[in-house]
């Protein structure tokens, strides 16, 4: 079953809360920044952490509490996978690949994903590391 995402301009509010300086209003991120933004946020998002969405997170923070194992690397890719497919419909997953970093104690992640409205390719970088 595949997805309908509507054609046209993806806006979401920058979490930075930078102000335009012409207007002095907020910026917002549009299109495929919008859309790396939400992936990002998904990612590093754990379950209860949202008010009233307990079921939204990825629950990577969790894996990394664990001994640096291939079976805890599959674990962390199948978690980004999943977050980024069921609460980003804006996104298809092409390829997430982690790195664990055994002096630094963490996972270097890079999320490859195609932005579906605009149908190019986007990826993010993110490091995850035991900080909680």
């Amino acid at each position: 079953m595949g997805t309908i995402v509507r054609a046209g301009t993806y806006k979401d509010l920058d979490l930075d809360f930078d102000r335009n300086p012409a207007s002095g209003d907020l910026t917002f991120k549009k299109d495929d920044e919008a859309v790396k933004r939400s992936v990002r946020n998904l990612v590093l998002t754990n379950f209860w952490e949202r008010p009233f969405h307990p079921e939204l997170g990825s629950g990577v923070y969790d894996l990394l509490f664990e001994n640096m194992t291939p079976l805890v690397d599959r674990n962390i890719q199948k978690s980004i996978f999943e977050v980024i497919t069921i609460f980003e419909p804006r996104a298809e997953v092409i390829k997430i690949e982690t790195r664990p970093d055994f002096d630094e104690n963490g996972y270097g992640v890079n999320i490859r994903f195609k932005v579906l409205a605009t149908d190019t390719l986007a990826s993010i970088s993110l490091f995850l590391e035991r900080t909680r």
